[in-house]
């Protein structure tokens, strides 16, 4: 049997919260992850910096409320996976962390403030997280769903909410973070 599109994104986002690969998320590694991502910011950007750590650390405390209470402050692979499910995707928990984190993310990496992420915008989010820039483009196009060049405010949180809550192999917001790619287990 096949696994479920979501569990297979919801593992490719555990792989880069996890990079080292330990299998395992404690809040100290979630915020080295954290910190990578608000590096996207520009100085003095106090706003969007301060906006994305405050919903990473409500993403944090979802997770942590969450898990299993083993004792051992680690959320483990298929916890996570479980956690994102049940809880992150919820409507309210998605809006004020998963969501506010794209939000700021998107001002943040629009520094031509015209409002539109552009290629180029894009593809600081592969080469600065580390993922394959090979697969940027493909990914850029499909997010850009009118063809006109950008990736609107509209087109991103479409992309957001197809990579978090979508079970459509095809919907273009798969691609978020490039192509789906077996995960190590």
């Amino acid at each position: 049997m096949a696994e479920a599109l979501k569990d297979r994104k919801f593992k490719a986002l555990f792989e880069m919260f996890d990079p080292s690969g330990q299998g395992y998320l404690t809040r100290d590694g979630f915020r080295r992850f954290t910190d990578a991502v608000t590096g996207l910011v520009p100085s003095g950007d106090v706003e969007n910096a301060t906006a994305m750590r405050n919903a990473f650390e409500k993403w944090w405390e979802i997770l942590a409320q969450s898990a299993d209470g083993k004792g051992d402050s680690r959320i483990e692979r298929e916890e996570f996976v479980s956690i994102m499910r049940s809880r992150v995707t919820s409507p309210g928990n998605l809006e004020e962390a998963v969501l506010a984190i794209a939000d700021s993310l998107m001002r943040a990496l629009d520094t031509s403030k015209d409002g539109v992420l552009s290629k180029d915008e894009y593809l600081r989010i592969y080469t600065h997280l580390g993922i394959d820039a090979e697969h940027c483009s493909d990914a850029f196009n499909r997010l850009d769903r009118d063809g006109n060049g950008v990736i609107s405010h509209d087109e991103w949180r479409t992309a957001l909410n197809e990579f978090y809550l979508s079970d459509d192999e095809s919907a273009p917001g798969n691609w978020l973070l490039g192509p789906l790619t077996p995960t190590r287990h």
